[in-house]
């Protein structure tokens, strides 16, 4: 293949990720735009493969890496559950940081990479290379943090150390310290001892970055840890001097900070509050001198028979899914009440907070395996409205989503959050199984309200039962 078509071949592949990205941005036309990102990743893979810059005895290697690659991909498409989705995520995303680490040190011991940078061009190289290492390396650790947390090997609680944020600075001062002798340095050999440094704080300040902040705050550090790979991979291609790298780089890159800061607005938070972590707990955290007293009254528990019986009643039902649904895997079992009760013509819509679950759109990827409609599925902002005119809205395995805590009580840690006002139906149903608090570890006022019901129990077994009810 010539270098004119290679190019050409890579300016169809960019067109189809950006049309990849404008699917995505739509239930609808999600499954168009995977499509499109296969497809553009597949003319990508091969314009590389068969251009100029790869020889003939290197096909071999390649070939060889992608059957390894494609089997390990398919495997894991095939036996990870979808409720272990954002761990996967997490995993892949420190795939490209380790991807960008190696190509960057590849590239700085390869005497042909750097052939014909000389000057001003041979500093701006290295930095490339530096730069490039010090995002890979950060996005790789953060990312295996990210993955233990979210596939629960580590604790969700924050791990906030004394001076966390003066470790921090003097971490970035040592990496700009050593990139200056980086940059120095007259030979590789000298060059490798403050890159071998460099390397080692930027994988203690991934972990570092991630382990501060707290489980209520997973959701926006997954998208955060998104944008860090597409800036890995940008990084791999300033180094490898590849077009194509560089602006899929900056598509995913852009698109993740886009993200992360819809999701932090969403939690009325900033992007450094979640960075500097605190955040989240697992645990319950103690009320500040003064603060709102803790909520009182008696929960009203309800039975499964009893929610079919409200259920069958209703003309109009919004179900809110929290992690709770997917960790029951329930979703299934959702979709044949929603269609059992749509038979009976009650309006069943479901209501999505931005952050609920532990990976952006994590709900919405739930419900489309289960099949549920997607014209019956809102954000938050185009339901909220709709509550008071709701007969009953189910929470399933939702805390700090539906808190009325975030508008009644200014000295919550999650007050001015956006949250879904299921409390304003005329009956709430909360499905829990216990009357343990969220994420953010704050007591939730809605268990007590007068119009609020508590179904306890495995989310599965209860709607279940639920379905036998309602089929009865």
């Amino acid at each position: 293949m010539t270098s004119s078509l290679a190019t050409v071949a890579y300016i169809g592949a960019t067109i189809l990720f950006i049309l990849s990205l404008g699917g995505l941005s739509n239930q609808e036309t999600a499954r168009r735009g995977n499509l499109y990102g296969m497809i553009g990743m597949a003319l990508a893979v091969l314009a590389t493969v068969f251009g100029p810059q790869v020889t003939v005895a290197g096909i071999p290697w390649i070939v060889g890496a992608l059957v390894v690659g494609g089997a390990i991909g398919l495997y894991a498409a095939r036996s990870v559950q979808m409720t272990q989705m954002p761990e996967l995520v997490a995993l892949m995303h420190s795939m490209v940081g380790m991807a960008a680490v190696l190509v960057g040190y590849a590239t700085y011991v390869d005497p042909e990479a750097t052939k014909g940078f000389e000057g001003a061009a041979h500093t701006i190289h290295a930095m490339e290379i530096y730069i490039g290492i010090f995002i890979g390396a950060v996005t790789f650790s953060g990312s295996i943090a990210a993955f233990g947390k979210l596939s629960g090997r580590i604790g969700g609680s924050p791990l906030l150390l004394p001076a966390r944020h003066w470790i921090n600075l003097a971490g970035l001062l040592a990496v700009v310290y050593f990139g200056r002798l980086f940059l120095q340095a007259e030979t590789i050999e000298e060059g490798m001892f403050p890159l071998f440094v460099m390397s080692a704080i930027a994988l203690l300040f991934g972990i570092h970055m991630v382990m501060a902040i707290g489980g209520a705050d997973m959701p926006v550090v997954v998208s955060m840890l998104n944008s860090y790979s597409g800036w890995a991979a940008a990084a791999t291609g300033f180094m490898l001097s590849n077009d194509l790298l560089i602006v899929t780089g900056a598509l995913v890159g852009s698109s993740g900070a886009i993200l992360s800061y819809i999701m932090c607005n969403a939690m009325n938070r900033s992007f450094f509050s979640v960075i500097a972590g605190g955040f989240g707990t697992t645990a319950a955290a103690p009320k500040p001198a003064g603060g709102a007293a803790e909520p009182q009254g008696e929960v009203s528990p309800i039975l499964a028979a009893e929610t079919a019986e409200l259920l069958r009643d209703a003309k109009n039902v919004i179900i809110v899914p929290g992690y709770g649904m997917a960790v029951a895997q329930a979703q299934h079992t959702v979709f044949e009440i929603t269609r059992t009760l749509r038979e009976k013509g009650v309006n069943v819509r479901f209501g999505i907070h931005p952050v609920a679950g532990r990976m952006p759109g994590h709900m919405n990827v739930l419900l489309a395996e289960a099949k549920v409609p997607y014209d019956i599925v809102f954000e938050m902002d185009e339901l909220n409205d709709d509550f008071p005119d709701t007969d009953v809205a189910i929470v399933i395995g939702a805390n700090d989503i539906v808190n009325p805590a975030a508008q009644d009580d200014p000295t919550s840690p999650i007050a001015g959050m956006p949250v879904l006002e299921v409390w304003k139906a005329r009956t709430s149903i909360v499905m829990k199984r216990s009357m343990a608090s969220g994420y953010a570890g704050v007591d939730n006022p809605l268990f007590y309200k007068d119009n609020n019901r508590m179904l306890f129990g495995d989310a599965k077994k209860m709607l279940d039962e639920v379905l036998v009810a309602l089929k009865a």
